[in-house]
C-alpha cells in the first residue's frame, strides 16, 4: 500500500505485528527509550513526509508512560510532516472515569427547599387554619425522616476530575487527526473530540467465537452482569435468537446503602454467557456468576472485549464460578493465555479491516453489516 505507514509503541508489539502481516507491510522503523530520569524519548528512523501514519499504542500495563510515549510519537509525526495522523487505540485510556461528578448513593439535595414564613399572630391579616398548621407539621417531619443525618458532616467529594474532555484534548493538541478505538466504556466519550472517531464493536467477533467454539449455544442463556452491559447484551441475544437474563443490584430498603444482587430470568439447567465490556479486577464477573450458579446455572462462560485482568483477578477467576473467561487481545494476553480458564479470540482482523478502509476512504459502516 502506497503512503501508509504503520508505527507501533512498547505496550503492544504482537498486535501491531499481526495488524502489518494483514496488511503485507512492515511496522515503521522507531527507537522507543528512556532516559535516566525516566523522560521518554521517541526518534523516528524513516520518512512519513505525506503520508498517513497509524499509530498503534493500547492503555495497558503502564497506562500513563504509554499514553505520554503515544502522544510522542504523534508529535514527532506532526514534525515529521507527516499528511495525517491516526491513532489506534484498542482499548482507550482513562474511558471508565465518568465526566460528571456523582456520589454512589445518587444525587441528594445540598440543602432543603425554602420552608415557609412563620406565622406571626399580632400581625392582622396573617391567621391561619388550623389545616395549614397541621400540613406543615407534617411537611417538616417528612422532611426529617428523608434526611435523618441534616447535622452529621458529610464528606466533601462532589468535585473531581474530568478525564474525558483532558484526554481528547491532549491527543488532539499533540495532532491527532482522527481516533479508532473499540468498545468504549462510555460511548459520550466519542463527543469530547474535535476529530473524527470511530468506536469499532467486537459485537460480531463476539458471535462468531459463541458460533464456532461454545458447543449447543442456542440453548444457552445471555447473561449481563449489570444493568449498564444489557444493551450490549441483549444485542447479541437478539442476533442469536438466545434467551437473556440481568443481574440487577437493588437496595432492600428505603436507606439501605447495601445493594443485593437479583437475577431477572430463568437460568435454571441451562448453560450461561455472561457479557460484559471490561474485566479489571473481575469482581463484577465473579460476583455474577456465582448468582448463576446458585440459580442452578451449569456452566458459566464469560466473554469481555477487553481482559485488563489487573490485581488479582486471575486468581479470582481461578477460584470462581466461572468455567471459562473469553478476553480479546485489545492488550496483550500471553502471560494469562497460560491459566487453563483463559481463552482469547483475536481482533486484529477488525482493526486490520478499519485502516484499509479509513486510508482508501472507504466506509466503515459496512463492517458492522448483519
Amino acid at each position: 500500500m502506497r503512503n501508509l505507514v504503520v508505527l507501533g509503541g512498547s505496550s503492544h508489539p504482537e498486535f501491531t505485528e499481526k495488524v502489518c502481516n494483514r496488511l503485507g507491510i512492515s511496522p515503521a522503523k522507531n527507537r522507543l527509550g528512556k532516559f535516566s530520569n525516566n523522560e521518554i524519548s521517541v526518534e523516528m528512523k524513516e520518512s512519513v513526509r505525506e503520508k498517513d501514519v497509524y499509530i498503534i499504542q493500547s492503555a495497558c500495563g503502564s497506562v500513563n508512560d504509554n499514553f505520554m510515549e503515544l502522544m510522542l510519537m504523534i508529535n514527532a509525526c506532526k514534525i515529521a510532516s507527516a499528511k495525517r495522523i491516526i491513532t489506534v487505540i484498542p482499548y482507550f485510556p482513562y474511558s471508565r472515569q465518568p465526566d460528571v461528578p456523582f456520589k454512589q448513593s445518587g444525587a441528594p439535595l445540598t440543602s432543603l427547599p425554602p420552608s415557609t414564613p412563620q406565622y406571626q399572630p399580632n400581625q392582622p391579616g396573617k391567621a391561619e387554619d388550623i389545616s395549614k398548621q397541621l400540613s406543615r407539621k407534617l411537611a417538616a417531619a417528612s422532611m426529617q425522616d428523608s434526611f435523618p443525618n441534616k447535622k452529621e458532616k458529610v464528606p466533601y467529594r462532589e468535585w473531581r476530575a474530568r478525564p474525558g474532555v483532558l484526554i481528547a484534548d491532549l491527543l488532539t493538541c499533540a495532532g491527532a487527526d482522527h481516533v479508532i478505538t473499540m468498545d468504549l466504556h462510555d460511548a459520550q466519550f466519542s463527543g469530547f473530540f474535535d476529530c473524527p472517531v470511530d468506536n469499532l464493536s467486537s459485537v460480531h467477533t463476539a458471535i462468531s467465537y459463541i458460533r464456532h467454539n461454545i458447543p449447543n449455544y442456542s440453548n444457552a442463556v445471555i447473561v449481563s452482569p449489570d444493568a449498564g452491559g444489557a444493551k450490549r447484551a441483549t444485542n447479541i441475544a437478539e442476533k442469536l435468537c438466545m434467551d437473556f437474563a440481568l443481574v440487577h443490584k437493588e437496595r432492600p430498603k428505603m436507606h439501605s446503602l447495601h445493594k443485593e444482587s437479583i437475577l431477572v430470568g430463568d437460568v435454571r439447567g441451562r448453560d450461561c454467557i455472561l457479557i460484559d465490556d471490561i474485566a479489571d479486577t473481575s469482581y463484577t464477573i465473579t460476583k455474577a456468576a456465582r448468582l448463576l450458579k446458585e440459580k442452578g446455572a451449569k456452566k458459566i462462560y464469560a466473554l469481555v472485549s477487553h481482559g485488563v485482568l489487573s490485581a488479582d483477578a486471575v486468581n479470582h477467576i481461578g477460584s470462581s464460578a466461572v468455567d471459562e473467561l473469553i478476553v480479546s487481545n485489545s492488550v496483550p494476553q500471553h502471560v494469562h493465555m497460560m491459566h487453563p480458564k483463559i481463552k482469547v479470540f483475536d481482533v486484529t482482523p477488525l482493526f486490520t479491516e478499519a485502516i484499509r478502509r479509513t486510508h482508501f476512504g472507504e466506509s466503515l459502516s459496512r463492517l458492522f453489516d448483519y
